[in-house]
């Protein structure tokens, strides 16, 4: 049966805004350029121009040769998930385009394969001269176009590369099977027989690659699974409870830290004190305070140590191979009117709206994170700013938002309003005392830091079983990520205090099946620049 390849991708200045898209079929086999198509459609969202190029792809393919197997490559996930099957179509205005596409081709003609965008070039093109086009008032000449595929982007057709939702931690261990195959132990990291040859088992993440595993790629039956991750990936050792209490020994810790500690793994951290804050988690920049640190920080030994005879924990590049993890992108909300004024602004408080440097800090979240396409669900914060702030990439994705309570900010009490100096001015020794341990709690009946890690640890709990092995974007607070990022490490409470965490910044943290977590990412905020 003759193969084409379809390439297709779709845009939109302004979602919506003026869209349009480009398609091209390809010879797999030269990548040779056999036919293109391109149309400006008007104002329309940046996901409808991806349907209408996904359909006009296919239909020039068909016009080509009607009985080809057809092998759609798209850098849109959402579009590949959705035709392949594995997502809901819920907005009204894609399931007709949708059908259409799905009825071009008999079912089982036609295979979706998710792309990154550096490798759908020549589809990107074609949308954007359409969309120039459209600008001068005109459509899209094929005679005018300069999109063709150069000599790399024949290649690349011709042979390409593993691929797989960017991030994906099974692309390390594939690279790494790759490049030990046939080399024999190499360091003590196993001897792995490796793939078959132009088997493709992983992800070309490349630069810019985005954190958030979808799903593993099967290993073939004949090959042992060593167990290898990229050294990025490498899984830690501990995860400690987010219960200070059982972290010094007092209490058991539950959930996804019993199930490290139930494999021998510590949960126990030494209950220390808080230095002064860089940037307070609360007001952001908070000045240096004179709080002191607790004095048995780090000292006292951890108590409820798993049994001797336990399993120890896997640990590195030798850990079993627990499958797709539940990977968390934590994105806090964009700004209010009180977050450049740096105060405290918590779930005790007014609960601000975003500020118009807010909601388009938003947009341009939701902007970036389409056009990584990994996310699969939408979770967040009960508070206003969250909830908008998600609404906005919900928007854009086609996704629902699920709110829940857990991710809400900290109570900051009598401090909600206030900036850090004000809070030194009136409440010093309050201050101090909340500076100096994460069990003390703000003025006039706030959460202490020790409450709040109690909160989010169980939340952490319940969405890490609700979505394995998919990738979820929460959209929350600075408290709560940075109790998420800190618990991942295994840091001490006072770690709070030493990450900065700005208005609409992305972080992200993976969570595997027997209780290790691995952090991908902190306070990226590129997609603001």
């Amino acid at each position: 049966m003759r193969e084409l390849v379809v390439e297709a991708d779709g845009g939109s200045r302004g979602n919506p805004g003026p869209a349009g898209y480009g398609a091209v079929v390809l010879d797999p086999a030269t990548g040779e350029t056999l036919a293109e198509a391109a149309e400006y459609i008007g104002v329309a969202t940046n996901n409808v121009a991806e349907y209408k190029g996904l359909v006009a792809g296919l239909k020039a393919a068909r016009e080509l040769f009607p009985d080809a197997a057809v092998h759609v490559r798209m850098d849109s996930k959402l579009v590949v998930e959705q035709m392949s099957g594995r997502w809901k179509i819920k907005h009204p205005d894609m399931k007709p385009l949708a059908a259409e596409a799905a009825r071009v081709f008999p079912p089982g003609q036609v295979r979706y394969e998710w792309i990154p965008r550096e490798r759908n070039k020549h589809a990107d093109r074609l949308a954007n001269e359409a969309m120039d086009a459209g600008k001068r008032g005109r459509q899209w000449e094929p005679s005018a176009s300069t999109a063709g595929l150069d000599a790399t982007a024949a290649r690349n057709a011709a042979t390409p590369p593993p691929s797989g939702p960017p991030g994906d931690a099974a692309a390390g261990a594939a690279r790494a099977r790759a490049a030990l195959a046939g080399t024999g132990a190499a360091g003590g990291l196993g001897t792995g027989t490796g793939p078959a040859a132009g088997t493709p088992v992983g992800s070309a993440t490349g630069s810019g690659a985005w954190p958030g595993a979808v799903s593993r790629p099967t290993t073939p039956a004949t090959e042992p699974d060593d167990g290898l991750f990229a050294a990025e990936e490498a899984l830690a050792a501990s995860v400690a409870s987010g219960d200070f209490e059982a972290e010094a020994g007092v209490l058991a810790p539950t959930g996804h830290a019993a199930r490290a500690e139930a494999r021998g793994t510590s949960a126990g951290t030494a209950e220390g004190g808080v230095s002064a804050p860089a940037d307070a988690a609360y007001a952001q920049a908070a000045p240096a305070a004179g709080g002191t640190a607790a004095a048995q920080a780090g000292t006292a030994p951890a108590q409820g140590t798993a049994p001797a005879q336990a399993a120890a924990p896997s640990q590195g590049w030798a850990g079993p191979d627990m499958g797709a993890p539940a990977t968390f992108v934590l994105l806090r909300h964009g700004e209010t009117a009180l977050t450049p004024e740096k105060r405290f602004s918590g779930s005790g408080g007014s609960d601000p709206e975003l500020s118009a440097a807010g909601l388009r800090q938003a947009e341009a979240v939701a902007e970036a994170l389409a056009a990584r396409g990994t996310i699969q669900e939408i979770v967040s914060s009960p508070l206003t700013r969250c909830r908008q702030t998600a609404g906005a990439v919900a928007a854009r994705l086609g996704l629902d938002v699920r709110i829940e309570q857990g991710l809400r900010e900290t109570d900051f009490g009598a401090w909600e309003g206030l900036t850090f100096g004000e809070v030194r001015e009136r409440y010093p020794a309050d201050l101090d005392a909340w500076l100096a341990s994460p069990k003390a709690a703000p003025t006039g009946g706030g959460e202490s830091f020790a409450t709040v890690a109690r909160r989010v640890a169980a939340t952490r709990d319940r969405l890490t079983a609700a979505y394995a092995g998919r990738t979820v974007l929460l959209v929350t607070h600075v408290t709560p990520i940075k109790t998420l990022v800190r618990l991942a490490l295994g840091a001490p409470p006072e770690s709070l205090f030493r990450m900065e965490l700005s208005a609409a910044s992305i972080s992200a943290v993976a969570y595997y099946a027997d209780g290790n977590a691995s952090v991908r990412l902190l306070n990226d905020t590129s997609h603001l620049r």
